[in-house]
């Protein structure tokens, strides 16, 4: 089994904790071990139950009394004397399972130039964890142009100042509406995977020009400078995060999954004959991240959910489909899905339409190279 260290990053605000305490919960509903720490020496409340607290070696309150520091010069220091202290970090890593989750502050000079963090990794990857760094920003950076690139710049130095595998992730996705996220002036997709910023200039300049600066061919020559940089590295894009919504996390633990090969890893070992792992362990998610589930949300799809004007029917079809589900889990081993629904008096309680595209997916799941004995496929108009 890997040893996998997951780390998320991101501004104040940003949604790090959130984060750590959505993915504990969710491990711990998919059956997959994990633990979770708080490695932020100025947090004294987090909403998860930590394996461990930083706070026990060094507390920025105590380091700012001491050194004469303000906050900020408090958490750097503390991170320093972490650096100088990992022995400690080290054994309490130990007593954890094999994927962990690190909280740690939000100060930017970690991830921009301070050179504390990236050596603790550096030290905690020589211990054989994988490390995948989760770079957060708040999705209502989407709402002003200038907002978004410049937080394109803070992805493309983090990327270059921590060489772990990055997954960049815009958090609060279903916020952004009653923020102003229905008057983008282009589709999501536009924005998570940064497409052509050239069409991002005339927003600018727009955007420029109505600020009491005014606009210039001065800010217009540095925001092609920017757009260009950005560009010729390539390297950003982001996935979409509303962290209470079970697909949306599924979609992101699957894209942290691939960057640390854990997804590699734990689907090879599925035993056929059960579909269950070889050594029992996170079993739901092997049968989950096989083949037959893709696990990866439309960017369409999240825009018509969260952005668009279909919130209501999205959130009505969510609700049904947990009632399904909390009926469909009380059928018997071996029972199919089709007679689940059949009362304990032998009447159907659906129509015939239902029961036999039900019974048509079974047939499917039991020879899934047929054809399901008939019937058509529905497939999604590009």
């Amino acid at each position: 089994m890997i040893k996998t260290l997951i780390l998320p990053v991101g501004p104040p605000g940003s949604g790090k904790s959130t984060l750590t305490n959505g993915l504990q919960q969710f491990m711990t509903a998919i059956s997959r071990p994990c633990s979770v720490a708080n490695l932020d020496p100025a947090n004294d409340v987090v909403p998860y139950v930590p394996a461990f607290d930083v706070r026990e070696l060094v507390s920025v309150e105590e380091v700012m009394e001491r050194e004469e520091l303000g906050p900020n010069g408090g958490v750097l220091w503390a991170m320093e004397e972490i650096e100088a202290n990992l022995e400690w970090l080290e054994e309490r890593l130990a007593e954890c399972e094999d994927t962990v989750v690190l909280d740690p502050p939000g100060q930017p000079e970690l991830t921009i130039h301070h050179m504390a963090l990236p050596r603790i990794l550096q030290r905690l990857e020589k211990m054989g964890y994988r490390i995948v760094v989760l770079q957060l920003l708040d999705s209502v950076v989407l709402t002003r142009p200038s907002l978004y690139l410049s937080s394109l710049l803070l992805c493309v130095r983090g990327m270059l100042h921590l060489p772990y595998p990055i997954v960049n992730i815009l958090t609060k996705i279903d916020n952004l509406k009653a923020l102003g996220g229905a008057d983008l002036p282009f589709n999501l997709d536009f924005y998570t995977e940064v497409q052509d910023l050239t069409y991002l200039l005339p927003e600018l300049s727009r955007e420029q020009s109505s600020t009491a600066a005014g606009g210039s061919n001065k800010w217009e020559k540095l925001n092609e400078a920017l757009v260009d940089l950005v560009q010729d590295f390539g390297l950003v894009g982001f996935e979409t995060l509303a962290v209470e919504d079970r697909a949306s996390m599924f979609s992101l633990l699957k894209a942290i999954d691939r960057a640390s090969g854990y997804l590699l890893s734990t689907t090879r070992n599925v035993d056929p004959s059960t579909g269950g792992t070889v050594d029992d362990e996170a079993s739901v998610w092997a049968q989950a991240m096989s083949e037959n589930w893709t696990g990866k949300m439309d960017v369409r799809d999240v825009q018509e959910r969260w952005v668009g004007e279909r919130r209501e029917e999205w959130d009505e079809l969510e609700r049904k489909g947990w009632e399904e589900e909390a009926r469909l889990a009380g059928a018997l081993p071996g029972q199919s899905s089709a007679e689940a629904w059949v009362d304990d008096e032998g009447e159907e309680e659906e129509d015939e339409a239902l029961r036999a595209q039900r019974e048509w997916e079974d047939r499917r799941r039991r020879d899934p190279g047929g054809d399901g004995g008939g019937g058509t496929k529905a497939v999604r108009k590009g």
